[in-house]
């Protein structure tokens, strides 16, 4: 039936082509009701009455009409006729039998029954309208059936709540996920019909329910779920081989907006099942709003992430600092977008400068140019296979550039310096985590020795961020397969952008002596099981739809990271998910002669000895 419908004509001409039939169906249940108002030949009495039975008729449209307008009865969705739809049909009938009633004694002779007008009218009215719409939905139902698998999906909702139910009327009017909805799951609504669908089961049911419904696909409707429950259901979809999309959390639910479109496909984020992270907003909006805020590495995945966290703590203004001129440039478009979009961003203004980190006189230029109160210091090269093959590359950007953007910041009297570090810096295998610890080395050295307070934030892998396994793995699965690891047991720890981002914030308000802090990332995952979990969410089977493959350990590479050193202790900060690792104390003169000896290696030593004398400067200070 939806085929029938699914012209240009038909979507631009829905509610009038309903406002139409209704009113045949009131023109029918007038002229009936007046013939039933003289019980005894009710033919006899036209006679001579023709005129005035049109215009009772005419004028009766036109109530009916306004009533219905009034009431939305026109609007009401035909597909899922539930109590809302039928209590609209209800209200707007009995008011416009009310004034017909009324219009009736006066128009119509003495010889025909008010009373039995008034009764048999809106019973036939309104029996006439559900009659049609009940007759559209098993239409409906039965093409669905013949259309099969190939034009309609049998589709369960979980949530019967108020999301559920704007999203079935919508599915209804728009369906574009070609939906043929055939129960609701709800936990505590079992046998409950909601719009005509009735709520089969919970969510502890639902696996032996797909199968007994033939379901293909899942929308989870639930804006308010929380991360354990949303895990707890997703764990459990991911085993039944159907397509399954999430509403986004925090949706605000309001019926005559759109909600189908904050339906998306489930993400490995999802699964994760990690809550919401908790920030003291006061504490981080006091050494941000209203101050002049400069990013290095803005235009990278954690970088840009950061901007946008900061963006919404109102800094008088936000210095962007890269060589990507293009990712520079889509940020700056993003942040458009938001001020556009909100007067409370209007006062923000913020400017890109595309510098190196390895030039510290043109660094120096933006700091006096802009006199950057914080500065997060994100840019960094941290691809390990790459850094492998020129390890100088990482000494010269990680390490001597990093320095350069402290020195700048001391010299400059920045407030505060926090440092991007990464869990590979624990223990490293390889020259970006040597380099990496080896800047962390450097940051502890200032201490408390300066204004500028200092700090580094340690955390693992981030979903989604540029050369992440997610993204890669998503575009081998596009490609039909294979995905390939390098290790079936090598396992990572893994948290969102904005995870990281916030957490990023809340650190720095911590910063005060060259600490190093470490985000929670949770458990760890193991990589295949990320992969097999990607491929069962994007409804293949692993193995038969797409092959896993194991391609070795690459150079530099470790089966497992870890996030603190053993000589390392941690103790709680006042965020639950932010720990804060002991101090170093560092002879100063000491690690500057040695960095001395790694730049002068840098113009003429082979890659070999580079990494040697690199790894020799951070094993000194490893315990």
């Amino acid at each position: 039936m939806d085929r029938l419908f699914s012209s240009k004509i038909y979507i631009n001409h829905r509610f009038k082509l309903i406002m139409l039939l209704d009113l045949l169906t009131v023109a029918l249940g007038v002229v009936a009701s007046i013939f039933l108002g003289k019980a005894s030949d009710p033919f006899a009495m036209l006679n001579g009455h023709y005129i005035e039975i049109l215009e009772f008729l005419v004028i009766s449209l036109v109530i009916y009409t306004i009533s219905f307008y009034l009431f939305g009865t026109n609007k009401s969705l035909w597909s899922y006729l539930g109590v809302n739809e039928i209590v609209s049909i209800c209200i707007s009938v009995v008011l416009g039998d009310l004034l017909t009633s009324i219009l009736y004694q006066y128009m119509l002779p003495d010889t025909f029954s008010n009373v039995r007008f008034a009764i048999f009218s809106p019973l036939l009215i309104i029996a006439g309208m559900m009659f049609t719409r009940m007759l559209y939905r098993a239409l409906r139902e039965r093409e669905a059936g013949r259309s099969g698998a190939s034009t309609y999906k049998n589709t369960f909702i979980i949530g019967a709540g108020d999301a559920g139910y704007i999203l079935l009327k919508e599915l209804s009017k728009n369906n574009i996920f070609r939906a043929n909805v055939v129960g609701l799951i709800d936990d505590n609504r079992k046998n409950s019909v909601i719009s005509g669908i009735t709520v089969v089961g919970t969510t502890y049911e639902i696996l032996k329910l797909i199968p007994k419904y033939e379901v293909e696909q899942v929308f989870l409707a639930i804006p308010s779920i929380s991360a354990y429950n949303k895990n707890r259901i997703l764990n459990v979809l991911k085993e039944a081989n159907v397509s399954v999309k999430v509403m986004s959390s925090g949706v605000a639910v309001e019926d005559g907006e759109s909600i189908s479109k904050h339906l998306k496909d489930v993400s490995i984020e999802d699964l994760l099942g990690r809550g919401e992270v908790k920030l003291s907003q006061g504490e981080i909006r006091s050494y941000i709003k209203g101050k002049s805020i400069l990013v290095t590495g803005a235009g990278g995945s954690i970088g840009s992430q950061i901007v946008r966290e900061i963006f919404k703590f109102k800094p008088s203004q936000l210095v962007l600092v890269d060589v990507n001129e293009n990712a520079l440039y889509m940020l700056e478009r993003d942040l458009d977008f938001e001020k556009s979009h909100s007067k409370e961003y209007e006062d923000i203004n913020y400017i890109s400068e595309i510098v190196s980190i390895r030039e510290k006189e043109a660094l120096a230029e933006v700091f006096d140019k802009y006199k950057p109160s914080v500065v997060f210091h994100a840019a960094a090269h941290k691809h390990v296979p790459l850094m492998e093959r020129r390890p100088q590359e990482a000494i010269k950007n990680n390490v001597f550039g990093t320095k350069n953007v402290m020195d700048v910041a001391i010299e400059k009297e920045v407030e505060r310096f926090i440092m991007i570090s990464t869990d590979k810096a624990v223990n490293p295998t390889n020259a970006m985590g040597a380099s990496k610890r080896l800047t962390e080395i450097i940051l502890q050295s200032k201490g408390n020795k300066y204004k500028t307070k200092f700090a580094a934030v340690r955390f693992g892998n981030v979903l989604g961020s540029n050369g992440s396994v997610i993204p890669i793995f998503k575009e081998q699965i596009k490609k039909g397969g294979p995905i390939t690891i390098t290790h079936r047991n090598i396992i990572r720890y893994f948290m969102t952008i904005p995870e990281a981002a916030q957490l990023v914030l809340q650190a720095g308000y911590y910063a005060s002596e060259g600490e190093i802090f470490l985000l929670d990332m949770g458990e760890p995952v193991k990589i295949i099981d990320l992969a097999t979990n990607l491929i069962k969410l994007s409804g293949l089977e692993p193995y038969k739809d797409i092959d896993i493959e194991e391609i070795g350990l690459r150079p530099g590479e470790k089966m497992y990271e870890e996030l603190s050193l053993d000589y390392e202790s941690s103790e709680k900060t006042d965020n639950q998910m932010i720990y804060k690792n002991t101090t170093l104390d560092i002879d100063v003169e000491e690690l500057d002669k040695k960095l001395i000896e790694l730049k002068a290696m840098l113009g003429h030593s082979t890659n070999e000895e580079i990494r040697s004398k690199l790894f020799e400067i951070i094993n000194c200070y490893n315990g």
